[in-house]
């Protein structure tokens, strides 16, 4: 069941260049327990392995794609991508990390956006959503970082316009796209998020589930990552300007090979970029063949590949992937 949410006060944003102001989160990390809750309870409700044979049709393709590779390795799965702020964002936006240029967003997708709070196990969790609430093809979530909320995910102007293409892409094509609000980036918020995941998968029970997580956004990916439930479900894992978890290797997302993509800041002063590329050639030598890709933004902060990750390329990728 939905309900309209009660007025919705965002938290204060947190942004430094597009990244997020984190706070010390060493001590959150080194605490997070290693038995992993059972973050679902569904039967068999998540257990029907998604269909995945088709692809996102295109939308203003030209605009988002890379800018220059630098250098390409892996064949092709490692790429560094030539960022440049110049270009990038005070070319792209009207007013610089404010509003982006009119042509790179379509506003009409609004008229299929709906604020909502979904009645679950784990209480009401407000959210937006945007697309096909019943029988979608395919479901998108980004889960934000540390100071965001559900309004993040969905802001047409910021990020180079990139939320609204994510959206046009989900709307265009039969899909879902979710934004959620949670409670924080431990067991509480895993289930908040887990819970709204069932509730749209009953609804739309042959759709592949891809979540995206940006910054500190990561936590609730890796815990998600863990659920026996969830992993038939999953088409994929962006981990944007996020950080590693060396127990993704034994979880059930890992052994069913779920793709993972990395987006990561050349100049990221929160989670440093070698320690991401670390783990992902981790990944390759414990699972050679696993279908993972890393693309370093060189030059890029924290918040970059929110605003450069190229939303159709990936998801094809993975949709392409999983088959």
């Amino acid at each position: 069941m939905w309900i309209r949410p009660k007025r919705f006060r965002p938290q204060a944003a947190c942004w430094v260049r597009e990244g997020f102001r984190v706070p010390r989160i060493g001590a959150l990390l080194l605490a997070r327990s290693r038995c992993m809750p059972v973050l679902f309870c569904l039967g068999m409700i998540l257990l029907a392995p998604p269909a995945l044979s088709f692809e996102l049709a295109p939308f203003k393709d030209r605009l988002f794609a890379y800018p220059p590779v630098l250098e390409a390795r892996d064949g092709g799965d490692f790429l560094v991508i030539d960022y440049r702020e110049e270009r990038d964002i005070n070319g792209r936006d009207a007013v610089p990390e404010r509003r982006v240029h009119g042509r790179y967003v379509a506003t009409e997708i609004r008229r299929m956006q709906r604020d909502l709070v979904a009645r679950t196990s784990a209480g009401g969790v407000p959210h937006f959503a945007v697309g096909a609430l019943e029988n979608a093809r395919i479901i998108t979530v980004y889960l934000h970082g540390q100071g965001g909320s559900r309004h993040q995910g969905v802001n047409d102007l910021t990020f180079g316009g990139n939320f609204n293409r994510i959206k046009n892409l989900m709307g265009r094509n039969g899909g879902l796209y979710l934004s959620p609000d949670f409670s924080d980036f431990g067991e509480t918020g895993a289930e908040e998020v887990s819970a709204l995941l069932a509730h749209y998968a009953a609804r739309s029970p042959g759709a592949p589930i891809f979540i995206a997580c940006g910054s500190m956004g990561g936590a609730l990916c890796w815990r998600l990552a863990q659920s026996e439930g969830l992993a038939p479900r999953l088409g994929g894992l962006l981990l944007l300007g996020s950080f590693w978890d060396a127990d993704f290797l034994m979880s059930p997302a890992f052994r069913r090979r779920v793709p993972l993509f990395f987006g990561h800041g050349g100049r990221d002063s929160v989670f440093p970029v070698e320690k991401q590329e670390a783990f992902y050639r981790k990944i390759r030598q414990a699972a050679p063949g696993y279908p993972v890709r890393f693309v370093r933004f060189e030059g890029g902060s924290h918040g970059t590949p929110i605003r450069m990750t190229d939303w159709r390329e990936t998801l094809n990728w993975m949709l392409s992937a999983g088959r």
